[in-house]
């Protein structure tokens, strides 16, 4: 009999390969045009300033939560204390 671990990692592993498998045959069927250039498909230099502009400010910002909180949360976890 096998272990409960082993029939879900065989049931996952068999949804990710079906899902890479049936989404392998989708791509790429259509969906860019042959005549289509990159200047043609890029945004707007206004949208584009301002997606670069919002990336410029959250990404350190969203670094620096993640460095405090792992700084506040650092050290070794006892596991006799429990979870309250």
């Amino acid at each position: 009999m096998f272990e409960l671990s082993f029939i879900w990692a065989g049931i996952i592993a068999f949804a990710v390969l079906t899902y890479v498998i049936l989404d392998g045959f989708d791509l790429g069927v259509g969906i860019v045009p042959p005549g289509l250039t990159i200047a043609e498909a890029a945004a707007p230099d206004a949208s584009l300033k301002f997606a670069l502009v919002g990336t410029v400010v959250l990404v350190p910002l969203i670094l620096g939560y993640t460095a405090y909180a792992y700084w506040v949360f650092r050290g070794k976890v006892d596991p006799e204390e429990g979870y309250h």
